[in-house]
């Protein structure tokens, strides 16, 4: 289904004029947010706070990536795409600055308490391996990388797909239950999702049947 009949596609100056507006709000929210918590404006638990906004906005980034190509394909338009990259690092940006607000302010570089932490709460190590993952597809998000890659490029971000369910399974597994708000971002994720895994499922059972015929010409 297709919203208009002809591609929409706005000026460049508009497109900058949007990008400028995002950056402004992103990072500003970002500042004003640790602002708040040095001026001790955050709340009883500053550092919770910061924890809950900074993990919530970084997965709320990572979503709106993901639906910028199935918008584009709606509309029809090339434009949400050329936001991808940008909203892609910001949710890069969110997800570090939440890990770095747990390493620096919650556990205040304590090595000792860090390991103790990540045995005894397996969810960290779930959402340190989204961030490890987020910050490959950062760096390799510029221009000159992805044309040096080749093909390997896209296989390489197509790791979105698990990225998206490692950072749930993090926040709902943080918030001990899969209902109440983690439920729907499991759903508008699934929903993001579902054209994606039924072409993976498909290409699968595909790929098997091919396989199953072969061994069997091969046997007969």
């Amino acid at each position: 289904m297709k919203i208009f009949k002809k591609p929409v596609r706005v000026s460049n100056l508009t497109r900058r004029s949007l990008k400028g507006i995002i950056h402004l709000l992103a990072l500003g929210y970002l500042v004003g947010l640790f602002y708040a918590g040095v001026t001790d404006n955050l709340g009883p638990d500053p550092v919770d706070t910061l924890l809950n906004e900074t993990g919530i906005w970084a997965i709320h980034f990572l979503l709106i990536t993901l639906m910028l190509s199935p918008l584009g394909k709606v509309l029809p338009s090339p434009e949400p795409i050329k936001f991808r990259r940008m909203l892609g690092i910001y949710s890069f940006v969110y997800a570090l600055s939440h890990f770095a607000t747990y390493i620096l302010f919650e556990l205040q570089l304590d090595m000792g308490l860090i390991a103790t932490e990540l045995v005894k709460r397996p969810y960290i190590v779930v959402g340190l391996t989204a961030l490890v993952l987020l910050f490959i597809l950062t760096v390799t998000s510029f221009q000159k990388i992805r044309r040096s890659m080749g093909k390997r490029w896209q296989h390489l971000h197509n790791s979105i797909y698990l990225i998206v369910p490692l950072a749930l399974l993090h926040f709902s597994w943080s918030q001990k239950t899969l209902w109440q708000e983690p439920i729907w971002y499991w759903l508008f994720a699934f929903v993001l999702l579902f054209n994606r895994i039924k072409s993976l499922v498909t290409t699968t059972l595909k790929k098997h049947a091919r396989n199953k015929n072969r061994k069997h010409a091969v046997q007969t």
